[in-house]
């Protein structure tokens, strides 16, 4: 692989599109006159990522301006009800009486009226979780605080204590033990609140105390600051979790019930404008036979046992963010919806909401592609949002509320497209074109997908092509992606295929169905499908294929190798390999014994067709990956040598690689790691798809 100073677009060159600033989050003043976003980029050393904050003009006619700056970086920006922008930031503090070797994020103030920022907030494992109330100088923000310690000062003693003992030992009592790419404890979150009106620094009083409740919680305040609703989590049994929804008094800490379903998760909650209606998502418990069903719910602040409501029950899409109309009038809604991810609005009869009448469901938005951070306008004439696809990177944009509105009655309108702000960031050039493709299984089920083609593609001069499978399973190709992004292939001139098989979100409930429990079964076929229709086209070289995935997708990847032998080479990344192995060893086992019975799990595990494997495979796998464990890609090396239909030559000779990150998780985050993968990646594939001699690194 050459790398080309002159390359005409970033994605032809790996240092340069490790150098392209990515846009993150999103927040709007509650006057409706400022809107912050996120910008990340590349470090002065090159080897990690730092974060700014940003303004942007809701009219669209300013251009974007920076507000921070610092070598540690800011993030989680929000607004506070009087204007002033908080964040958070291990920067040093001016004002501190010493530095800290090791600085935890604190709690930052912009004031609205210019100055300089200063901290507000302290913890010793630093702050996270900001919420800022919209008419009050109320703020909550969330603290790991170790389970000994009844306060900060305590949890502060304890830490030093551990530090200078250099005791790292955990000692658990419950399960989970590990999330994702870290351990668990032995701090635990905790929630606290406090008031900007009460001096230069917020006195922090705890809302909750020790347990594991608020691991990965999401959580909204009352407008007045009064009581902050939040996920909270319960054990089940069989060493399992469910996720509540529960309200905290902010001054007392007195906290109530509003939704403990025996058979769903809760998700997050969004307090109506006028506090007494919560809006949230929720999600069925799976069994083997039957794949969780998602669906939004409405329940009352004040009430005393109240019923959920479920709203748009007969809507077959699963919603994934919810906000509220100003007026209460409707809910706006984003979900996937076939390889998209729209702006949808819910809107309530004349009752309003609770009174349990039917609601109307629209699409808001045209646009190809995916929605997110959505905020509402103070007055409800428009939405602000970060729009992406895998056509362009997020960028802030303003979707017309009040010319949706205008296209008609409730059930009749048109969606509109959305208008793109002056943000701080201009979309990279592409290397290619995308194009939408789709074929017809076997049982009659649509399968649509994205082709990414090269510049200059043609019948004449036809391009190799990758399947590149979507990981989840329960996802889509929808949104852009920085870490498995098509176009650094499609600069090497493949073109990439990017299908959404069965167990993909955004086609209907019965779509997920069709693979659940069976993931080698309606998805490989859908995958096959596909792949044999994109093949046919004329600028498609159906000589030259390669397939390649990560997590789910690598489980498919390695279920492809044993089923086919269709590809030149194949590449798994982070997958699961043995069921029977990984099903206990995961971070959250019971998860997946609600997802597969054993006997499931053996029919569908692709460690039983080892000995069909006849193709060259790359394996990557990353140590601290905890939700599939290492044992994963350790096992398919070792039986790839010894077991596969390609093994190991008597004098160890292999055309098979293993690509492992002894300090990396489950995706690869490092920037100069993630140059490594790609350079790994396209190497193995250029060697096996292109007969290309491999280049790599003389570092590796």
């Amino acid at each position: 692989m050459t790398q080309d100073d002159d390359a005409s677009t970033p994605f032809d060159d790996l240092d340069r599109y490790l150098e392209l600033p990515r846009v993150g989050g999103l927040a709007l003043s509650p006057d409706g006159s400022r809107l912050v976003t996120t910008v990340q980029t590349l470090d002065a050393k090159r080897t990690g990522w730092t974060t700014a904050v940003w303004e942007v003009d809701p009219t669209g006619t300013a251009p974007a301006r920076r507000l921070t700056r610092s070598r540690k970086g800011e993030s989680s920006a929000v607004f506070s009800a009087s204007g002033d922008v908080l964040f958070t930031s291990a920067r040093p503090d001016p004002e501190a009486e010493k530095d800290d070797d090791e600085p935890k994020a604190a709690l930052w103030l912009l004031p609205a009226g210019g100055g300089e920022a200063r901290v507000v907030a302290t913890a010793p494992g630093g702050i996270g979780g900001v919420l800022a109330a919209r008419a009050a100088d109320v703020v909550s923000v969330s603290a790991p605080v170790l389970p000994g310690a009844a306060g900060l000062a305590e949890d502060e003693a304890l830490r030093k204590e551990r530090t200078d003992r250099k005791v790292s030992a955990i000692l658990h009592a419950g399960y989970p033990v590990r999330h994702w790419d870290h351990d668990l404890g032995p701090d635990e979150e905790r929630r606290f609140a406090g008031s900007l009106g009460d001096g230069d620094r917020l006195d922090l009083r705890p809302l909750t105390g020790p347990g594991r409740q608020l691991d990965e919680h999401q959580a909204d305040l009352t407008p007045d600051g009064g009581t902050l609703v939040t996920t909270w989590e319960v054990a089940d049994p069989g060493a399992a979790r469910r996720v509540t929804l529960v309200a905290v008094d902010t001054v007392t800490g007195q906290r109530r019930v509003l939704v403990d379903d025996p058979d769903a998760d809760v998700f997050g909650p969004a307090v109506s404008p006028d506090g007494r209606w919560v809006a949230f998502g929720s999600e069925t418990v799976t069994t083997p036979e039957q794949a969780p069903v998602v669906r939004l719910g409405l329940v009352p602040l004040d009430g005393v046992d109240a019923d959920p409501e479920i709203l748009a029950d007969d809507w077959d899409r699963w919603p994934n963010t919810v906000a509220w109309l100003p007026d209460g009038s409707g809910l706006v809604v984003t979900a996937d919806e076939d390889g998209r991810g729209p702006v949808f609005l819910l809107t309530f009869g004349d009752g309003g909401p609770g009174a349990g009448e039917p609601v109307v469901v629209e699409r808001v938005t045209s646009d190809d592609a995916m929605f997110t951070d959505v905020r509402v306008a103070p007055d409800g004439s428009a939405l602000y949002a970060l729009r992406s696809s895998y056509t362009a990177p997020p960028e802030p944009v303003r979707i017309d509320l009040a010319a949706f509105e205008a296209t008609g009655p409730a059930g009749g309108r048109t969606p509109v497209a959305a208008d793109a702000l002056r943000g701080p960031v201009p979309a990279p050039a592409l290397p290619g074109t995308l194009t939408e493709v789709e074929t017809t299984a076997a049982d009659g089920a649509r399968v649509r997908a994205w082709l990414a083609l090269p510049e200059g593609t043609s019948a004449d001069a036809p391009a190799p092509l990758l399947l590149w499978i979507h990981g989840g399973p329960l996802s889509s190709w929808n949104v852009w992606s920085w870490r498995w992004n098509p176009w650094l292939m499609v600069a090497r001139g493949y073109a990439v295929l990017l299908p959404d098989p069965a167990l993909s979100t955004g086609y209907g409930q019965e779509f997920v169905q069709r693979g659940w429990g069976a993931w080698g079964a309606a998805p490989f076929t859908d995958l096959m499908a596909i792949t044999d229709a994109v093949e046919a086209r004329p600028e498609i070289d159906a000589t030259r294929t390669a397939a390649m995935g990560g997590s789910f997708g690598g489980y498919m990847a390695n279920w492809v190798a044993g089923h086919t032998d269709r590809f030149r080479a194949i590449v798994t990344h982070a997958s699961l390999w043995a069921l029977d192995q990984f099903g206990p060893t995961t971070d959250h086992a019971y998860y997946w014994a609600r997802e597969m019975t054993p006997e499931m799990a053996e029919a569908n595990s692709p460690h039983r067709s080892v000995a069909d494997i006849r193709t060259p495979m790359l394996v990557v796998h990353g140590d601290k990956d905890y939700r599939v464990p290492v044992g994963e890609g350790l096992r398919l090396w070792r039986e790839l040598l010894t077991a596969s239909g390609l093994p190991a030559d008597d004098d160890g000779a292999t055309v098979h690689r293993f690509l492992y990150f002894p300090d990396e998780n489950h995706w690869v985050l490092a920037p100069q790691h993630a140059k490594v993968w790609y350079q790994v990646v396209l190497a193995f594939l250029g060697e096996h798809v292109l007969d290309a001699d491999p280049e790599l690194p003389a570092y590796l």
